[in-house]
């Protein structure tokens, strides 16, 4: 039960998020699945997480429903999906919720820990260019214990195949379009949504505030994304499942 004293239904929203997203990648479910099997398989049942760029504690909610003896931070800057978050998480001592710019060059200090087994991102990153992104990823290096893993599920492009992401890319948004004719929310009608209901009409409006729209950062290709991962400190990095047009890069300590 995730509803609360306000009378919203937090699981609703939840749920609300999911199909959004999922619009833009129906694959966005076997992405998560793999991202849960490398960090069993690389750091066991019991892993202390820090979920990057969190949101509504998407990734989180997969964690723990897949190893309850799990442990997640999630860190954000909305506003809007924090609400939605900290009312899911709400009483579970498993769950920390921390807000912070990921461009402020001191947003760990408020984190409850110095290291974790598996720093986890998904789609959040290409809000940042290329060069914010790799002193992040320095950042991250050090948070990740020797042996522990970052993965980084986003859309990455690689310029030097123009014809198959045309390809691709008609492709996909043929497919919106029709599930949009069926009645999908998108992104900005699923803000219009969160903007009319009370509880988060202050949030949302605070969140348009920090981001505006839509923030204008970079895709780089896997291998940008594995050569930088390496050169900020770790041992190794690859993709560890793709599709035409996104990738889930690992990268270990």
């Amino acid at each position: 039960m995730t509803t609360t004293s306000t009378g919203t239904d937090w699981q609703a929203w939840q749920e609300s998020w999911d199909r959004q997203q999922e619009w833009y990648m129906p694959d966005r479910e076997e992405r998560f699945r793999i991202m849960l099997d490398m960090v069993e398989s690389l750091v066991g049942p019991t892993p202390r997480v820090l979920d990057l760029a969190c949101g509504t504690g998407t990734i989180t909610a997969r964690l723990l429903a897949r190893l309850p003896g799990a442990t997640s931070t999630g860190v954000d800057l909305d506003p809007a999906l924090l609400a939605i978050a900290g009312g899911t998480f709400a009483g579970d001592e498993r769950v920390t919720l921390v807000s912070a710019d990921l461009k402020d060059p001191d947003w760990r200090a408020g984190l409850p820990h110095d290291s974790y087994d598996a720093v986890l991102t998904a789609t959040a990153l290409h809000w940042l260019h290329s060069e914010p992104l790799a002193a992040l990823y320095g950042q991250v290096a050090e948070l990740v214990r020797d042996g522990g893993v970052f993965m980084n599920a986003d859309h990455m492009i690689d310029d030097s195949t123009p014809r198959i992401n045309a390809a691709e890319r008609t492709l996909r948004h043929a497919r919106m379009d029709q599930a949009k004719a069926g009645g999908v929310l998108d992104w900005a009608q699923w803000w219009q949504l969160a903007a009319q209901d009370p509880v988060l009409a202050g949030p949302t409006a605070r969140r348009f505030e920090i981001y505006g729209e839509h923030a204008d950062g970079d895709m780089p290709s896997p291998s940008w994304h594995a050569r930088v991962l390496r050169e900020q400190g770790f041992g190794e990095a690859r993709p560890v499942w793709c599709s035409p047009s996104d990738t889930l890069l690992l990268a270990l300590k």
